[in-house]
């Protein structure tokens, strides 16, 4: 990262901002942002960001006063996109934005039976939480088309990294082996996600009206399966008897439940060919390698 970005503002600073945000202070750059609590916010504040606490309906605008850079993370609610509406026209006429970044899912493409979707498939969101999130996208278009903002779409797919991984939840033995023929995921390591927004940042694209997206995966959909005898490979462990889907979908959360009603597999050669990204972890493997290494290296007790 370069000393390209003043001042970064985050709405929502959580898992995945998180590592923009580092990347931003280590090279001198301004940080501040927005938790949802006060304890949240606490956190952030020991790692010398400006916080404030958001709980999405009331704000500051002089919260960005001088922000040149701001990445929107908050998820919309049942009642819309609380940042577009709080903030939307006070990023509208925000003199020093120079970029705009807004996190969405690749479940806005809905699902697709196992084909392949690009930037260019039709939006068909067939659960509630991608329907906001493809409402959210418009919305956040509609504004940056009527205001000329240089807003960029990353709709990501699972996200893991460290903390947030298969590795963890098979020493723990909470991981599962569901089978469910043909059922695939894409997926993309927490790290690889700042990545693409660095390259974003450094080659803005401000011609696309309603603003550039872009699909944020690694290579290799994988089903669920497979990563986690991987895992359990990694770790020198026996991985979990193979449970038929029909058989765990008894025992899922509504939301556990509408991940696996989707079956998709989605292309990430706009970010290689328009951004220049080099993933550093282009497979599950190569990821949870690294997780292993950094996290896991030790004997299991």
């Amino acid at each position: 990262m370069s000393a390209s970005v003043p001042h970064l503002f985050c709405f929502g600073l959580g898992y995945s901002a998180q590592r923009l945000a580092a990347a931003v202070a280590e090279a001198g750059g301004a940080v501040s942002g927005t938790s949802r609590s006060a304890d949240q916010a606490a956190a952030g504040a020991e790692r010398g960001y400006t916080m404030h606490v958001f709980d999405g309906s009331v704000g500051d605008p002089l919260w960005l006063k001088g922000a040149t850079h701001v990445l929107l993370s908050v998820p919309p609610g049942p009642d819309g996109d609380p940042v577009l509406r709080s903030f939307g026209p006070v990023l509208a006429d925000l003199p020093s934005l120079a970029w705009l970044g807004y996190l969405s899912t690749t479940g806005v493409y809905g699902n697709t039976d196992g084909a392949w979707v690009d930037e260019t498939a039709a939006l068909n969101p067939d659960v509630d939480r991608s329907q906001r999130r493809a409402q959210a996208e418009a919305g956040w278009q509609a504004l940056a088309a009527r205001h000329h903002l240089p807003l960029h779409i990353f709709r990501l797919a699972g996200i893991y990294g460290p903390g947030r991984n298969v590795l963890k939840q098979a020493r723990a033995g909470k991981a599962r082996r569901i089978i469910k023929p043909g059922h695939q995921f894409s997926r993309i390591h927490v790290d690889d996600i700042a990545r693409v927004l660095e390259a974003s940042i450094a080659r803005p694209n401000t011609q696309t009206p309603g603003g550039a997206v872009y699909n944020v995966c690694d290579d290799e959909p994988a089903a669920p399966a497979d990563v986690t005898s991987f895992a359990c490979d990694l770790l020198g462990i026996d991985p979990p008897d193979p449970m038929p889907f029909d058989e765990a979908a008894k025992g899922m959360s509504p939301m556990g439940l509408s991940f696996w009603n989707d079956n998709r597999k989605v292309r990430n050669n706009r970010i290689k060919a328009e951004l220049g990204v080099q993933l550093a972890y282009p497979t599950y493997r190569d990821g949870l390698r690294a997780i292993y290494a950094s996290d896991f290296a030790d004997p299991v007790e």
